[in-house]
């Protein structure tokens, strides 16, 4: 059982803020993109990071 690239996927984090219309600091969708392993993961993923557009800290979510 060796390591293989097959495991591990690339997905897209986009900022909850997407679909608020409150103050912003510019217009836009903040998005990051990361590996995550699914095997260990099935799940959807959630990070708090920063997000340039509403200039604060943010639940980035994944999305497909």
């Amino acid at each position: 059982m060796g390591k293989n690239k097959e495991s591990r996927i690339v997905i897209t984090l986009e900022c909850e803020c997407r679909n608020n219309k409150s103050v912003k600091r510019k217009n836009g969708i903040s998005r990051y993109t990361t590996c995550k392993n699914k095997r260990n993961t099935p799940n959807r993923l959630e990070i708090k990071k920063f997000c340039t557009y509403c200039n604060t800290h943010k639940t980035f979510k994944e999305i497909k």
